[in-house]
């Protein structure tokens, strides 16, 4: 079987569960080596299983190649560092899939340390999703700080790889959150909102049509893959479970592998729904 993305090398944020984990096995499984970075080296609640080693340990047991890299995206010490030793380890980069995500109030406590603190629950809130009166500046800031000045040095370190190499490719990987709540006034306020989580994927998407618009003459993609529907990951699940329709990691794992194998000249600056990558209705349409 040819694998299509042989003789490449990935950098794949947020790869102990979840999304990131589908990524990094799909992009493994088509020939990639792949560095599965995180900070989760050990599962520190039953809730959110799966660690950076286990995730590799699953792509070497199918043949793949890959290496585990703790790093904390708010560091921007341990940003230079985990593109150095990936680098250094698998050879350039010319794949960079930015997946790492923070969603306020993030990882419950450890055993035996103090709750935090935060302003009193206001009329708005629903369950499992605090409000935009509850979540202070820090989490709001500290989505940013992983989604989106995280993913844009990333992006500007492993440039020079792509460029040097001829061309690669780079998913963002955004939410639906991005566009919610969407246009007021709202008569009907049955869910929650994600200030940070979402303002930060927004910003994103538009990092992802600069950085498009700028890379356009060295054959590199910069595109933004958004799940068409809810994807029930372990995070998603921890905060909430009802949704009316679901799709699978695996499915949207599929998409990932299809963007990174894109012509920049024809699909670049875009932000696609994974379901659109699937069924190849994001492509454009020929001009012949």
């Amino acid at each position: 079987m040819t694998r299509r993305l042989a003789d490449r090398s990935a950098i794949v944020t947020g790869g102990s569960r979840g999304l990131g984990r589908a990524i990094a096995l799909a992009l493994a499984a088509e020939g990639a080596a792949v560095a599965v970075v995180g900070r989760t080296e050990r599962v520190w609640d039953e809730r959110l299983p799966g660690t950076i080693g286990e995730t590799v340990a699953d792509i070497e047991a199918a043949g793949g190649r890959a290496v585990a890299i703790r790093a904390d995206l708010t560091d921007r010490d341990d940003i230079a560092r985990l593109v150095a030793e990936a680098r250094e380890t698998l050879g350039p980069i010319t794949v960079l899939v930015n997946n790492a995500a923070f969603t306020a109030p993030g990882r419950p406590p450890d055993p035996g340390a103090q709750p935090r603190t935060t302003p009193a629950k206001a009329s708005g809130d629903k369950p499992g999703w605090p409000g935009f009166v509850r979540i202070p500046l820090s989490a709001y800031r500290r989505h940013f700080e992983i989604a989106v000045f995280a993913a844009y040095e990333l992006m500007q370190m492993v440039c020079p790889d792509m460029i040097e190499s001829g061309g690669g490719s780079i998913i963002n990987i955004t939410s639906l959150a991005a566009r919610l709540p969407g246009d007021g006034p709202y008569p009907d306020r049955g869910g929650g909102v994600l200030p940070g989580y979402g303002g930060s994927k927004a910003a994103l998407e538009h990092l992802t049509q600069c950085a498009a618009y700028d890379l356009a003459d060295h054959h590199v993609a910069v595109n933004a893959l958004s799940p068409s529907k809810p994807i029930l990951t372990p995070g998603l699940a921890f905060y909430g479970r009802q949704f009316d329709e679901t799709a699978a990691a695996d499915e949207f794992a599929r998409a990932a592998v299809e963007l990174a194998l894109v012509d920049p000249a024809e699909v670049t600056g875009r932000t696609i729904g994974h379901l659109q990558v699937l069924d190849g209705s994001f492509r454009p349409f020929s001009r012949d």
